[in-house]
């Protein structure tokens, strides 16, 4: 099995939606695919809103790290770093265009749109059995060693 980003650079993190080595966490995996981030994420009834439909909590913190990922990957590769530098959300925004049912696979896509050396701006979108059913728009700024969230991994 490929390993995740969050597998290779943060194997011992324990951030609610993609730490690894948390157990109680929704542990998503983001991958790298011809530039853009790839996630699939296969929703629980706990994960629920009511019965058949994903809270969209969840999917906002889905969205939130995997958006996260492809950003911090994004200038760890323009930068030509070895590892991705620690990056915090700025702001986000999810629209919800329909109801996300449960009980299948949710395919998170995100890519850059816009960055700098310090900030990318990246647009993520959510497809189950062909449609599209929320898409976001969020910033993520690295930040120094001051920061409480440096190298946080």
């Amino acid at each position: 099995m490929a390993e995740s980003l969050q597998e290779r650079f943060a194997p011992n993190t324990r951030c609610f939606g993609c730490g690894p080595s948390n157990p109680a966490g929704l542990r998503i995996r983001s991958f790298i695919e011809a530039g853009e981030g790839v996630c699939d994420f296969l929703p629980e009834p706990h994960h629920e809103a009511f019965d058949g439909f994903v809270a969209g909590g969840i999917i906002g913190a889905v969205f939130d790290c995997h958006c996260n990922w492809t950003a911090a990957h994004h200038l760890m590769v323009t930068s030509g770093a070895a590892g991705p530098p620690s990056t915090v959300t700025a702001e986000y925004a999810v629209r919800f265009r329909a109801p996300t049912p449960s009980g299948r696979p949710l395919r998170f896509r995100a890519r850059v749109v816009e960055s700098t050396k310090r900030r990318a701006v990246v647009d993520g979108e959510l497809e189950v059995d062909g449609a599209v059913t929320a898409t976001c728009r969020a910033t993520f700024v690295a930040v120094s060693e001051k920061h409480p969230a440096y190298r946080r991994w």
